[in-house]
């Protein structure tokens, strides 16, 4: 390639239009009048269930817990499905396939934390706030109540042409090199843009039980007075999911 070439790839420019072809396909409006679109269809919905331990450690002591104010967050819900083999009787399949999830429980946890004297008959305390977020990852198996569309896989058919040529000087002169050319290269590609199943969270609900590890009192009594700075939280964590694809479904037009 010389220097002053600007491009990798050479085309030879023309100012003529080509014709394009086409044929009709089954989006077409039929004279029936029904019609075809393209809508969210829900596969499923789902309880699903995990448990979760967390050690929590606060920047100041603890003299109790004002209140907790918790939110299931989900940063994935991934439904894996096979692919289809391109039959007309394998373009869609319930399953079971397995759902992989992932996110984190963010709690904003309000506490008082202690400012007493030295003899601890008086605790005045000042009102904070800790944001933690407990994450969790699982898979579960998945039934799917109506059929997922499942991806077209991509292909790549490579394909030579048979050539003899001569050996050259060295090699008798009916003797030829039999097989196909390496300076050539022929393929026919496919590529599907297949519809990705997505998800919505629909509820969510939280069980916890939070206790002190390290609580220390002020005074001399059992019952007075403590504070502490860490604990450990054991939560069962319930949430609804919704399984949703866009497939093209047949609708009567009003």
């Amino acid at each position: 390639m010389r220097k002053n070439d600007r491009h990798c790839v050479n085309l030879n420019e023309s100012a003529s239009i080509e014709q394009c072809t086409n044929t009709s396909t089954d989006t077409a409006i039929t004279p029936t009048g029904e019609r075809i679109v393209r809508i969210p269809v829900e596969l499923g919905a789902y309880n699903v269930t995990t448990n979760l331990v967390a050690n929590i450690s606060f920047p100041d002591p603890v003299l109790e817990i004002k209140d907790i104010k918790k939110r299931v967050i989900i940063t994935q819900c991934r439904l894996l499905t096979r692919t289809s083999t391109g039959a007309d009787d394998d373009q869609f399949s319930a399953g079971p396939f397995p759902l992989f999830l992932k996110g984190y429980v963010r709690k904003n946890i309000q506490y008082a934390t202690p400012s007493h004297n030295a003899d601890g008959e008086c605790i005045s305390s000042e009102i904070k706030s800790l944001t933690v977020k407990v994450p969790f990852e699982c898979m579960t198996t998945v039934d799917l109540e109506s059929p997922a569309q499942l991806p077209l896989r991509n292909r790549r058919d490579e394909y030579d042409f048979f050539r003899a040529q001569d050996l050259g000087t060295g090699y008798p002169e009916k003797d030829q090199y039999l097989s196909s050319d390496l300076s050539q290269f022929h393929q026919e590609s496919f590529q599907g843009y297949n519809q990705l199943p997505f998800c919505e969270l629909v509820s969510s609900q939280i069980l916890e039980w939070d206790e002190a590890t390290d609580r220390q009192f002020i005074g001399d009594g059992p019952v007075d007075e403590g504070y502490f700075q860490h604990m450990v939280e054991k939560m069962q964590v319930r949430f609804t999911i919704k399984v949703l694809q866009n497939q093209q479904v047949r609708v009567d037009a009003l």
